[in-house]
């Protein structure tokens, strides 16, 4: 069985800096995209940051410029770099992960890491 792990979550004042982690274990075969979500408080889910298996990337226009995602396949982790953090970042942050683990590629979530931006 699959299981995505997160980490690195936490309370910062804004302008400040988090990097959040997402390591991946099982019976991992392979591992194609890889993503960061956050749902605040009475929003819908959203995607926030998005690598491809070939590491092409592409970021929600509110992050840009702000938030760098990169993955270590040898690891089977996705990191997402915030920097210059607004309060509007506050959210729980989700990564998915598509994997095929010998037998079918299925979509793997995390189970969120809290990120508070406030002074």
């Amino acid at each position: 069985q699959v299981q995505l792990v997160e980490s690195g979550g936490g309370r910062v004042q804004p302008g400040g800096s988090l990097r959040l982690s997402c390591a991946a274990s099982g019976n991992i075969a392979g591992i194609n995209a890889m993503r960061w979500y956050r749902q605040a408080p009475g929003k819908e889910r959203e995607l926030v940051a998005a690598i491809t298996g070939g590491s092409s990337t592409d970021y929600a226009d509110s992050v840009k410029g702000r938030f760098t995602i990169s993955r270590d396949n040898a690891k089977n982790t996705v990191y997402l770099q915030m920097n210059s953090l607004k309060p509007e970042d506050t959210a729980v942050y989700y990564c998915y992960a598509h994997i095929y683990d010998y037998t079918t590629w299925a979509a793997c979530w995390g189970q969120g890491t809290q990120v508070t931006v406030s002074s």
